[in-house]
């Protein structure tokens, strides 16, 4: 933890020293500046008299305008106050993303949506993403304590939309092992994000069924709920393409009801583009934690093009979750974790 935390004051410390990069220069140009013009020739001949050192032999000397020998003490403090600032700033930012990234709180979220059956008006889902649990930076504890705070919030369906790991089964089946506790009347559904793909999709794909937590694999399920019928799908990651799973929405949505209301997860919100024209009402995605740090942000809305929080695009809703965890440093600034809680309501009331 130590290292990663290094990297985010590291990040810091160098964006500080870039921005106060700004005023150094003004003051070094501002001790460069040059001398007042004189007045009259009169004036000019004085100050050109004094401006030179005669010897006894009757050779000239010119002095260095006074503007030319700025004090090198006064350049060296100067340094140092600006130093201290950044590294002041680094170790500050750092420390308020580090208790930031671990103050995991609910978040409502209401969604009408048009074709929603009146009967379902009111469902809850938890949407989880980007837990990225990883040994020596997430422990068993802390996955609990997830865990326990969306049972209290007291939800029909648990989405985990990718991201969940950073290691193999044999490392950490054993942090992930909470999620058995899930406690959602509609079931807990999972699918993968891209760094599945790194830690071993295939195990992940088997392990967690045991946990109790079904995996959609470019598939659509149908869940009961008051008398009325909601499809939920979920297709692959990206990252699934280099071992033939990549995301399928024909198949995910394939033999479905049109008439009928259908959530989408998808761990990258960059996928509703596909989506949009499918007909699917929801997608439920993760992905970019917000940006995580400041101002990581711009970069994630260019390389997806949605970065948190509900949008519409086209006839589709997009929502896209800041997530629970962090990804190398676990530090977030200007992108604090969320656990969603969406409420979905019917505009057909």
């Amino acid at each position: 933890m130590p290292g990663y935390v290094g990297l985010a004051v590291l990040f810091y410390l160098l964006l500080a020293l870039l921005v106060l990069e700004v005023p150094r220069f003004a003051l070094a140009r501002w001790d460069r500046r040059p001398a007042a013009a004189p007045g009259t020739a009169h004036d000019h001949d004085h100050d050109h008299d004094h401006d030179h050192d005669h010897d006894h032999d009757g050779h000239t000397h010119p002095h260095p305008h006074p503007h030319e020998l700025a004090d090198p003490g006064r350049r060296h403090s100067i340094a140092r106050v600006l130093a201290g600032t950044a590294g002041a700033v680094a170790l500050g930012t750092t420390g308020y993303g580090f208790v930031q990234a671990r103050r995991i709180k609910a978040k409502p979220v209401t969604i009408p949506l048009a074709r929603l059956d009146p009967a379902l008006d009111g469902l809850r889902i938890a949407l989880l993403s980007d837990v990225h649990l990883t040994r020596g930076l997430r422990e068993r504890s802390w996955m609990a304590e997830t865990v326990a705070k969306v049972n209290r919030e007291r939800v029909d369906l648990v989405a985990v939309v990718g991201d969940l790991v950073d290691g193999d089964v044999g490392e950490l089946g054993g942090f992930a092992a909470p999620l058995q506790d899930l406690r959602a009347p509609l079931g807990t559904f999972f699918v993968t994000g891209n760094h599945e793909y790194i830690s071993g999709a295939e195990q992940w794909i088997d392990f967690l069924p045991t946990l109790g937590v079904r995996v959609l694999q470019n598939e659509r399920v149908e869940l009961r709920h008051k008398g009325a019928v909601l499809d939920l799908a979920g297709i692959d990651d990206v990252a699934g393409g280099r071992e033939g799973r990549g995301p399928d929405v024909a198949k995910a949505l394939d033999g479905r009801d049109r008439d009928r209301t259908v959530v989408l997860l998808a761990h990258q919100p960059i996928l509703v583009d596909q989506v949009r024209d499918a007909g699917v009402d929801l997608q439920l995605s993760g992905h970019t934690h917000g940006g995580q740090l400041w101002p990581v942000h711009y970069l994630a809305r260019l390389q997806q093009g949605h970065l948190a929080g509900l949008e519409q695009v086209g006839d589709t809703v997009l929502y896209t979750s800041r997530g629970v965890g962090s990804w190398g440093p676990p530090v977030r600034v200007g992108a604090p974790p969320e656990i969603t809680i969406i409420t979905l309501r019917s505009e057909r009331r």
